[in-house]
């Protein structure tokens, strides 16, 4: 069996994604050392743990230095049962350490959260209840266009686009993707059609942004494209706030009442006080909920835990971030 150990700095909230019988699994398939050490149990304990080959964690992950990694000769993997690696992976890689995320499993609730508000956005219903305020406006009320041909568009086809993708299958509506890393042949399998950003916000009904959080796609859904929204239209973002010019939608979403905005992520997150989305009623705010939560994070254990075994096997790995899929990943 491989020696692995548990390495976090929120014992606590490691063992709640590791929950559900999660940790009990990991020491029936490995040889676990017992408990989640911290950086200071870690760099405490270094002399018993030159073993170790693989390390479970998540969010709450201690940064490895290279003296630790030196202390760590015989480590080949990093299970991380959480989303961006960003901040710890890059000095792993470069010693050939390989890096495994449970991203995928935490597209999961946000393509869910996302198609939800699809659905519901194609009703009208976000325009609809905030107008809905006594009997006598019931007749005049806003109604969608319905969830039956009407175009959505969707920025970004990566590991959540794709699964926004799939799940809005089985609904009669064309999809259209902004993603100029996605292939024709790859638009062509997936079953939607690639657009320009323009015509993206030009033709959508609704539109969902996905986009990678990478320093380069900061402002880049500005003034010039929201203001291409048809009438009724509805944005979604659980991609990053950053992405969104905010003085432009605020500008935009102040003279055009038909559209809505549907954030689960600004910036600043959550927005300063006094920032005039908390007002504006065609601004819907929530506190970045659409990722795991509660019930939802032993998925992410699940992933890693079934990536440990194809590693254990030889097979090959799903979800391994390599320095490639490093520089396109949130």
């Amino acid at each position: 069996m491989k020696r692995a150990a548990i390495f976090n700095n929120s014992p606590g909230k490691c063992l709640e994604v590791y929950g559900s019988g999660r940790y009990e699994q990991l020491s029936q398939i490995c040889d676990l050392v017992p408990g989640v050490l911290t950086a200071d149990d870690v760099q405490q304990r270094l002399h018993e743990l030159g073993d170790i080959e693989a390390v479970f964690t998540t969010w709450g992950f201690p940064t490895l230095e290279a003296p630790i990694l030196d202390g760590l000769p015989q480590l080949k993997a990093v299970f991380y049962a959480a989303g961006s690696v960003k901040s710890f992976a890059p000095p792993l890689i470069e010693r050939g350490i390989i890096v495994v995320s449970a991203w995928a499993a935490n597209g999961v609730p946000v393509a869910e959260f996302t198609v939800a508000q699809v659905v519901l956005a194609c009703k009208g219903y976000f325009h609809n209840t905030r107008d809905y305020v006594s009997a006598g406006v019931r007749a005049h009320l806003h109604r969608g266009a319905g969830v039956f041909g009407e175009t959505v568009g969707l920025i970004g086809a990566g590991m959540v686009g794709r699964a926004v993708i799939e799940l809005l299958r089985p609904y009669v509506l064309r999809v259209i993707v902004h993603d100029p890393f996605l292939a024709d042949e790859e638009a062509d399998a997936l079953g939607v059609e690639k657009v320009s950003l323009e015509d993206l916000f030009e033709q959508s009904y609704v539109v969902s942004n996905h986009l990678p959080n990478l320093p380069e796609l900061q402002g880049v859904l500005h003034g010039g494209l929201l203001e291409r929204l048809r009438e009724n239209a509805s944005f979604i973002n659980t991609g990053r706030g950053a992405q969104v010019v905010e003085a432009d939608l605020v500008r935009i979403w102040g003279s055009r009442p038909d559209l809505t905005a549907l954030l689960d992520v600004t910036y600043p997150e959550p927005p300063e006080a006094g920032s005039p989305l908390y007002e504006m009623p065609n601004v819907h705010l929530s506190s970045h909920i659409a990722g795991s939560l509660n019930d939802e994070i032993v998925r992410m254990a699940d992933y890693v835990i079934e990536e440990f075994g194809r590693w254990e096997r030889g097979e090959p790995l799903m979800y391994e971030v390599t320095s490639e899929r490093l520089a396109t990943m949130a």
